[in-house]
């Protein structure tokens, strides 16, 4: 049974917000992948997103003051479509405000200001395989699987030096 919707603002990020996006970052990297992430790497990351929204842009959920939710964006350009798609990362809800449409409100505020940019073209998302939950919320919001696999080849001996 889900719980009652919950009275929120959704904003850009500010740096007041680092500390919050910090632990929740973590959290999400703990419950979805069962992995521990570097605090000052991650620090070094979250800081250099607030200083540049170019770079990464976070929005929150505020529901009495306090940051309940986060979602970031990063954009590709797509030469066959002569547009950007705005890549949703970082997806968080503090699980005591999960099933009261915080997700919802975040994605909404964001489609909107996506769709009032006239080079916007979609919206995109990963998440992962086991992740039943989330590709239900994302499904039930409209969203459907875009038909891709995302293959890596990431450095990790790099995201010590990061920033550094």
């Amino acid at each position: 049974m889900a719980s009652a919707p919950l009275a929120l603002t959704v904003r850009a990020a500010q740096s007041g917000d680092r500390d919050t996006i910090i632990e929740f970052n973590a959290l999400l990297a703990s419950e979805t992948e069962g992995k521990t992430l570097d605090h000052s790497v991650l620090a070094v990351g979250v800081d250099a997103a607030l200083a540049d929204p170019e770079r990464l842009r976070y929005w929150v959920a505020v529901a009495a003051g306090q940051v309940v939710a986060q979602a970031a964006v990063t954009r590709e350009w797509s030469d066959w479509r002569n547009g950007w798609i705005w890549w949703f990362q970082s997806v968080y809800v503090r699980p005591d405000s999960r099933g009261r449409g915080v997700f919802r409100m975040i994605y909404e505020q964001i489609r909107r200001e996506a769709l009032a940019a006239h080079d916007v073209i979609g919206l995109r998302l990963y998440v992962d395989d086991t992740n039943t939950r989330a590709q239900q919320t994302y499904r039930s919001m409209g969203m459907k699987p875009g038909g891709y696999h995302v293959y890596e080849d990431l450095w990790t001996e790099r995201f010590e030096n990061a920033g550094r």
